[in-house]
């Protein structure tokens, strides 16, 4: 470990990195302020505008597309208003210009120094590809609410914020072989009920990104019913022509699978805990457990009270920023019951 100790930090330095600009990036959607940028050129918006008249031409342009038109055009928007949104999707893309840099440069320098090992190489180049890619799907994104829609497709929304928990869950198991590289003993039942567990996150977050964005946090502000008495909202069922549809572009819908879908990741936490005495675990294994534990009830606590609330943006973003953690903690337990 300690001959690849700046190799750890870089690497968990962008695990941080990717942390903010996803918490940057909650701001920017509970703001309403994604497509207030409607175009992209990788050197001339690294700034924002520094004159009232590149400002000017700036609102301008987005004047020419849907949002404005069909939205803030009867609200009074004025420059003052834009200058405000346009802030959080051009800091949004700072910090994803600033992680491309923190990325690239140290991995030349370790790459000449040959500080990086065959293994590590390989995945830091898959990681390289998973930077780059999720560039592209930011793009992607925005482009879909700037066409007739003035709002960014859902689908897109939740493809962009899944893969950046991925690419964070990666980085941080690059990083964490490198800071454990003698194995423990793998129990396999274990390491199995983990992986599932892993899934039916991910699968969750898939559907946070659904429930931010068609906005289905402000329906529905009741727990542990629904509303009207109903754990299933009868809404649900005419919401839609199909029950694919329903479940995955209809508000109620969506709303109730990430309801459950807590549940059921709770449960699954739960049962890998309790099945975990049955065996003798190292510390370290224990302390991704406990932490697991913890972090889980803290989330769900924090789900609800979003919801009850009606998504307040503080609540929102900690809500977002704890989902984080809990891919660390699920992500550092499996790697321990792995490796």
């Amino acid at each position: 470990m300690k001959e690849n100790k700046s190799v750890i930090i870089w690497l968990l330095l962008g695990c941080f990195l990717v942390f903010v600009m996803v918490v940057v990036g909650g701001i920017t959607r509970l703001t309403n302020s994604g497509l207030s940028m409607t175009d992209w050129h990788l050197v001339t918006d690294t700034f924002p505008p520094l004159t009232e008249a590149a400002w000017q031409q700036a609102f301008d342009a987005y004047k020419q597309f849907p949002e404005y038109k069909l939205i803030n055009v009867h609200n009074n928007f004025q420059l003052a208003d834009y200058k405000f949104i346009y802030f959080w999707e051009w800091f949004h893309r700072f910090i994803g210009r600033i992680l491309g840099f923190v990325f690239i440069i140290p991995f030349v320098y370790f790459l000449i120094k040959k500080r990086i090992d065959r293994e590590t190489l390989k995945k830091c180049g898959i990681l390289l590809a998973m930077g780059a890619f999720q560039g592209f799907l930011g793009w992607f994104m925005v482009k879909s609410g700037l066409v007739n829609n003035p709002d960014v497709s859902h689908f897109r929304l939740s493809l962009h914020l899944t893969f950046a928990f991925i690419t964070f869950a990666y980085t941080l198991w690059v990083a964490l072989d490198l800071v454990y590289p003698t194995q423990n003993e793998v129990i396999l039942p274990l390491k199995k009920l983990a992986r599932i567990t892993l899934v039916f996150l991910i699968l969750q977050i898939i559907y946070g990104g659904f429930v931010a964005g068609l906005d289905a946090g402000f329906v529905h502000n009741h727990w542990p019913l629904m509303s009207d008495g109903q754990f299933f909202h009868e809404s649900i069922s005419i919401e839609k022509n199909t029950w694919l549809e329903r479940f995955t572009e209809g508000k109620s819908g969506v709303q109730f699978v990430h309801r459950t879908l807590a549940y059921i990741v709770v449960s699954l936490i739960l049962f890998l805990f309790f099945k975990s005495k049955k065996y003798s675990l190292t510390n370290t294994q224990k302390n991704g457990l406990n932490a697991l534990v913890f972090i889980v009830f803290l989330q769900f606590t924090l789900g609800v009270l979003t919801l009850l609330l009606s998504v307040p943006l503080w609540l929102g973003v900690t809500h977002q920023a704890m989902a984080f953690l809990l891919l660390a903690a699920m992500t550092y337990t499996l790697h321990q019951l792995s490796k």
